[in-house]
């Protein structure tokens, strides 16, 4: 499975490593994602997302409903 975050969308971005010598080759910044189980409580069920750590905050923030609703409505993830 890709490392995309399953509510925001973010995936890794290509830039460049810098020497000293200003040698530049090409390297991927991952996405910063955590696999982490959350309840429900509308449906009374446990799901599972691969979650940026801004994703989880927006969670704490919102709620995990809320965040799946938005997400949705923006046609990021797919019920």
């Amino acid at each position: 499975m890709s490392r995309v975050c399953e509510l925001t969308g973010k995936k890794a971005m290509v830039g460049n490593n810098v020497s000293h010598a200003m040698n530049k080759t090409k390297r991927r910044f991952n996405a910063n994602l955590i696999k982490k189980r959350f309840f429900i409580p509308e449906e009374n069920s446990w799901v599972t997302l691969k979650v940026s750590t801004a994703a989880l905050k927006t969670i704490n923030k919102i709620g995990i409903s809320a965040a799946i609703k938005e997400s949705v409505e923006k046609g990021i993830y797919k019920k």
